[in-house]
């Protein structure tokens, strides 16, 4: 069974959004360069307000192991999403200092990076086509992967039953696709969330 991550919430209607929808996963993006940039602050009122039973991941770029482990073991955030150039060595660093599952993304370009992301002691891998660019990479790469993986990059309601039956990802995430004029749009996360259960449905039958 797909499960579905919203990334990029940063505004108290994008939970109600989300609390109505309950995906298994909402994304607080922490990365300062990021138009989507949640202070950790901002990030504690939001996840008060989540509904139990949805996830929050937060998704840092080269971020200080401590700076991650705070957030996590404050409850700000259940799961560490690595985007930046952590290596092994970050991940054992954070291990040291939180027992939380940790992602760790990987930007698809030939099939040598299946294999690196295959080799991650991460929990999860994330396979993407790039820093938020919102465009797909090949798919057909994804033959390689060995274990189980967060699928992202320019999904949206109208691609996303095509991607779960092509490449059977463990979860699908979505920022840009359920976007309207840089903002989250309810009708688009309803619309993305409804094909990806319209798909679970088929697959139960």
């Amino acid at each position: 069974m797909t499960k579905i991550k919203l990334c990029g919430l940063s505004r108290t209607c994008d939970i109600e959004a989300a609390n109505g929808l309950m995906p298994e996963y909402v994304g607080f993006v922490f990365v300062p360069q990021s138009k989507r940039y949640v202070s950790p602050e901002k990030a504690s009122v939001l996840k008060r307000s989540l509904a139990d039973g949805i996830q929050a991941v937060g998704v840092f770029a080269d971020e200080a192991p401590e700076t991650v482990a705070a957030l996590l073991n404050n409850k700000v955030i259940d799961v560490a999403q690595l985007h930046g150039s952590e290596d092994e060595a970050y991940i054992a660093r954070l291990r040291g200092l939180t027992d939380a599952p940790v992602i760790q993304v990987f930007r698809v370009g030939d099939v040598q990076d299946i294999l690196v992301a295959n080799a991650s002691s991460a929990d999860y891998v994330l396979l993407d086509s790039g820093a938020g660019t919102g465009k797909r990479f090949d798919w057909q790469l994804i033959g390689q992967i060995g274990r189980p993986f967060f699928l992202a990059g320019g999904l949206d309601a109208e691609n996303v039953s095509e991607a779960i039956h092509k490449c059977s990802p463990f979860a699908v995430d979505v920022s840009s696709g359920i976007e309207t004029n840089g903002f989250k749009d309810q009708a688009k996360m309803a619309a993305f969330v409804a094909a990806v259960r319209t798909v679970r449905k088929e697959e139960n039958k």
